[in-house]
């Protein structure tokens, strides 16, 4: 019996990734919604990449942040959307055993990334409203960098362990996963051993990431809000950049709560999904200078060109 338990083990080499059971004609128009949102992702990711990296005035510490933000949003984006569009068309919805954790890992790599990025760019905010004249001493280039690598090493920690955990699971014959991209808690309904240590696992480090980010983020507020209504309103600026950011951070992590309090498809996609299309669209339309610098390029292109 144990030698036949370990055949069924090593024999599962793929997964059925079940995704959005509806119709082939419901199936085309999720398909063309779906390239619809992941288009304007890459559209408005890449021109906040190409404006900030282009534009000199936009080479501040709070620019340098949003640039690794859209960074991290068109990756994550990037490891789900191709593989779900594919599925869409397609009649054999397969993910091979090694793609799925390599999908997994990235995944959770890129979203841990982004939440301690976020407290990075609280901190950064924290920084320049209530340190103004210290703000170009404590957010120098080098501390910046070791921020923003910081914030890739954690996340880094965090895929590993939380991969290492998932895919040490034994599957047995169901390969069926209901959901459209490998996540934990869509790996752990079929595995076929107690995944008690995994779950255990998943809550702890979750709980951990939030808590330390969240606490970053709260007391850096608090100082905030303490200073930020003594500003005149000449540094309309640091008002619009900490909103936008405020935003962001509600978005990010209220999507997260119900992502793990309440695991859904339609959470999921806003989780993988609507954010990266949104912070673009934060950041940028409510933002005077992005929206200089992108007008800058663009008379530069058409007057020189």
């Amino acid at each position: 019996m144990k030698s036949e338990m370990n055949r069924n083990y090593s024999e599962l080499t793929e997964f059925i990734l079940l995704g959005f059971r509806t119709s082939s004609e419901i199936q085309v128009l999720l398909f063309l919604l779906f390239l619809i949102i992941y288009l304007v992702i890459l559209l408005g990711n890449i021109s906040i990449l190409i404006v900030i990296k282009t534009d000199s005035r936009l080479h501040t510490p709070m620019y340098f942040f949003l640039r690794n933000l859209s960074l991290l949003d068109l990756c994550y984006s990037t490891v789900i959307a191709p593989k779900t569009l594919a599925t869409f068309l397609s009649r054999e919805k397969k993910i091979s055993y090694n793609g799925c954790a390599v999908q997994f890992f990235f995944f959770a790599l890129f979203v841990g990334t982004e939440g301690f990025l976020l407290a990075v760019m609280a901190y950064d905010r924290f920084s320049a409203i209530c340190f103004p004249f210290l703000y170009m001493v404590r957010m120098s280039q080098q501390a910046c960098v070791r921020l923003v690598i910081g914030s890739y090493v954690c996340g880094c920690i965090n895929s590993m362990i939380q991969t290492a955990f998932t895919f040490s699971l034994h599957f047995c014959g169901e390969n069926r996963l209901d959901h459209f991209f490998c996540d934990v808690p869509a790996l752990i309904k079929i595995a076929c051993v107690d995944t008690f240590v995994n779950e255990i696992v998943l809550f702890i480090l979750s709980s951990l990431i939030i808590i330390t980010t969240t606490t970053i983020i709260l007391v850096s507020y608090a100082y905030i809000l303490s200073t930020v209504l003594k500003i005149p309103s000449t540094h309309g600026r640091s008002r619009l950049s900490l909103a936008a950011l405020t935003y962001s951070v509600s978005l990010f992590y209220g999507t997260v709560f119900f992502m793990y309090a309440n695991p859904g498809k339609i959470v999921a996609v806003c989780y993988t999904l609507i954010i990266p299309m949104l912070n673009p669209l934060i950041y940028s339309l409510r933002n005077s200078e992005v929206k200089s610098a992108l007008k800058r390029i663009l008379l530069r292109n058409i007057f020189f060109h």
